[in-house]
């Protein structure tokens, strides 16, 4: 029995890396307010390396509208600008010489739908991933040595696990979607 309990633990495991990923992608999705997670893309020279933009400044939100990225160091101004560029984002980074400010415009309909679709596309993609690990513990329970019955629970056990977390999946989705549909 304990074999049995072990793989739908592992099953559960790899459901909630599925949801963890999930978010982790949709945060990096915009949604109309200004966001620091906006930048977690952006890539720094700092020092010969590419460098996480967080490594090397502070990103705020004074506002819905504004990013405010301050450095650690005024040398790195020029570099923070032009990562933002190269990182292609659609922002226009300016900068008064202390910090890089970035206006955060509004978005279209347009784009509003396309980011609705990537987000569509991101928790497709944690869904297979969820099935993947319904698969996978299936495969492990059929090589036991159990019963029939024992067996048929086993899956359906896992299969209800599947199903809960499809619904959370479905839940994350809805909530991202009104929030980039929100004006």
């Amino acid at each position: 029995m304990d074999e049995v309990e072990f793989i739908l633990e592992e099953a559960k495991e790899g459901m909630e890396k599925a949801i963890s990923h999930l978010k982790k992608q949709l945060s990096n999705i915009r949604a109309g307010k200004a966001s620091p997670s906006m930048l977690g893309s952006v890539m720094v020279e700092y020092y010969g390396a590419q460098t996480p933009l967080q490594q090397v400044a502070n990103v705020n939100t004074p506002d819905a509208r504004t990013l405010s990225i301050q450095p650690f160091e005024k040398s790195m101004i020029q570099e923070i600008e032009k990562g933002i560029m190269m990182a292609n984002l659609g922002f226009n980074p300016m900068n008064n010489g202390e910090s890089v400010i970035i206006n955060v415009p509004p978005l279209t309909e347009e784009r509003r739908k396309q980011l609705s679709k990537q987000a569509k596309a991101e928790a497709e993609d944690a869904k297979v991933g969820v099935r993947n690990d319904r698969k996978q513990a299936n495969q492990e329970l059929k090589k036991l040595d159990i019963s029939e019955d024992l067996l048929k629970t086993s899956e359906d056990e896992v299969q209800e696990l599947t199903n809960s977390y499809i619904e959370r999946i479905d839940k994350i989705l809805a909530v991202k979607e009104k929030e980039i549909m929100t004006v």
